[in-house]
């Protein structure tokens, strides 16, 4: 939570919503300027008829990735693939991910297959976690954060799956939610925000029984890989943890912080991709391109 006062020093504070500078409110109530409280107050009161507008911008991240996941299912099913369970052909081709082509001449199937599903319930299941898992995400992340995010944790669940079954067709975008279910608690643990503790611990406890229930799902069902969640899971976890001390700066502050941030996770993923294709390379008895 911001502090106005530190000591004999004093600060303006910032603007959660928009961060612009204003004078500090009284204690426990939150830094928002007028201008934004009655935009929310305008939003709030608009009729049922807005409320599709509503939702797009207040949720335009998750919006515009559900609606990605969708139409590169709906075209893979259009171009003959099964709805219920597409073959590894159709998977292959619309970008799925697996060791002998995502560990040599094909890294950015990593990334894509993030947005590739197997059958509808799969991606529904997906989706459904990733729309409610965003609304919070909206709300406590930027724009820019939130996509970054999501993308290096789906890479992050890629490359551990590829590290440990890289024979194994890869495909969906639960290693990238499972690393914003991370990514969500190591921010509301360690982000000072200004809500309610108790709200903060009722949702930390909803965020840790997804992540176990989910992870022990994952152990008993054949055919889903753990492996992904939790490299998604661990990445959200770490990249939150380094973003947690800039959450509620001056936005040019957490533009710079986020740059390094993701440059260092980058050199990061790089570093363990190299890893996992060379290990998984001598494993398969080759010593790729």
């Amino acid at each position: 939570m911001n502090s106005p006062v530190v000591g004999s020093n004093y600060f303006m504070a910032n603007c959660l919503n928009c961060g612009r500078e204003m004078p500090p409110g009284p204690a426990g109530e939150l830094n928002v300027c007028p201008e934004c409280r009655a935009a929310f107050a305008h939003a709030q009161a608009q009729p049922p008829a807005a409320s599709r507008s509503v939702v797009l911008e207040r949720m335009p991240v998750t919006t515009a990735i559900v609606g990605v996941n969708v139409l590169v299912f709906a075209l893979m099913t259009l171009s003959g693939a099964s709805i219920t369970l597409p073959d590894t052909q159709h998977l292959l081709r619309w970008g799925a991910d697996w060791g002998p082509l995502s560990l040599t001449t094909q890294p950015w199937r990593m990334l894509t297959s993030t947005y590739v599903h197997i059958g509808i319930i799969h991606i529904a299941l997906n989706m459904w976690c990733l729309w409610n898992l965003g609304a919070l995400a909206e709300r406590i992340f930027d724009r820019w954060t939130y996509v970054l995010t999501y993308t290096a944790c789906g890479i992050a669940g890629s490359v551990a799956s590829l590290w440990w079954h890289p024979t194994s067709i890869g495909a969906g975008a639960s290693g990238a939610i499972f690393g914003i279910a991370g990514a969500l608690i190591s921010a509301l643990y360690l982000g000072r925000l200004p809500v309610p503790p108790s709200a903060i611990k009722s949702t930390l406890k909803s965020l840790l029984s997804f992540a176990g229930y989910n992870l022990f799902f994952g152990a008993v069902v054949p055919g889903i890989s753990n492996a992904a969640h939790l490299g998604g899971f661990i990445a959200g976890l770490g990249l939150a943890g380094a973003l947690a001390p800039r959450l509620t700066s001056s936005p040019d502050e957490k533009k710079s912080w986020r740059q390094l941030v993701f440059i260092a996770a980058s050199v990061l993923l790089f570093g363990l991709y190299y890893f996992v294709r060379r290990s998984a390379l001598q494993a398969l008895g080759s010593e790729g391109p």
